[in-house]
Order: structure tokens, then sequence, then C-alpha cells
């Protein structure tokens, strides 16, 4: 299980004495603890590799996404600090699709669904996260599918 792996790493790191792993580390345990305490009052609780996963997803994200404001910023040291979050926070998501792949699944899925124009965009990206959610930079895949139905 993740959440078990991320445990272990945090005890490697802490053996190699690698502060910025640690920190890393530490901030991805909080954030699926804060998930965790989200989700005690919730009916239905997603299966923790899920659960784990989607908490790794949304931090990615966030991280590019501070990398590109440090960068057109002119704070390139912040930049370095987050890219060594996110190099961090990826080593425990899927492979990630290349957008030959992520292309090829939206043609499917807009074959499949008989999506024919920007009306049925929900339809297409709702099927798309729903088979190919963690592996897939949903951003990214949004222009796709907007350039595949217009």
């Amino acid at each position: 299980m993740l959440r078990e792996k991320i445990q272990a790493e945090i005890v490697t790191a802490m053996k190699a004495k690698d502060k910025e792993r640690i920190a890393a580390l530490r901030l991805i345990g909080a954030k699926i603890k804060d998930r965790d305490i989200e989700l005690r009052t919730s009916d239905k609780k997603p299966e923790d590799d899920a659960m784990v996963t989607d908490v790794l997803l949304k931090m990615a994200k966030q991280r590019r996404e501070s990398i590109e404001m440090y960068e057109a910023g002119g704070r390139q040291e912040l930049a370095d600090k987050e890219k060594a979050e996110l190099a961090t926070i990826e080593e425990f998501l899927p492979k990630q699709m290349s957008e030959e792949e992520t292309k090829a699944a939206i043609a499917d899925i807009k074959a499949e669904t008989g999506a024919e124009g920007m009306k049925d965009m929900g339809k297409v990206m709702g099927e798309l996260k729903a088979r190919h959610g963690a592996t897939l930079d949903m951003t990214r895949a949004s222009g796709w599918v907007k350039e595949a139905l217009s």
C-alpha cells in the first residue's frame, strides 16, 4: 500500500539524513492525514490507495503551478525547491500517460460515446477520468479533449 511505502521512505530518508526529502515526505504524510480527517464524517470512504493517489495528484498539480509562477517571477531558488518536492511526490504516482497515449484514449472514448461537439466535453472528460484518472494530467487532457471535439 502507498501509505506504508511513504512511511518506509520517511524512515529511510531519516537514516540517510536527507533533510529536503524528509520534509517533502512529511508534507505528503500530513496531507494524507488531513484527507483522513475530512473523510471521517463521509458516508462512503474511497479505497485507501485511491485516496492517497488522489492526494498526491493534487499535490503534484499545486507544485507544477507554483513552479510556473516562481519562474515567471524570477524566483528560481523557490522553483528549484518545488521541483525537488514534485520529484518526491511523483515517485509514488503511477506512470503518467504520454501525449500520444492520451490522445488515443480520447479518440477511443469519443468514438464509443458518439461525442461530436463541445456540448459532449463533460461526457468525454468524465469517462476519461473514470478510466485513466490516476495516470493522467487532467488539465492537459482537457485541452486535448477540446481540440478533438472542435
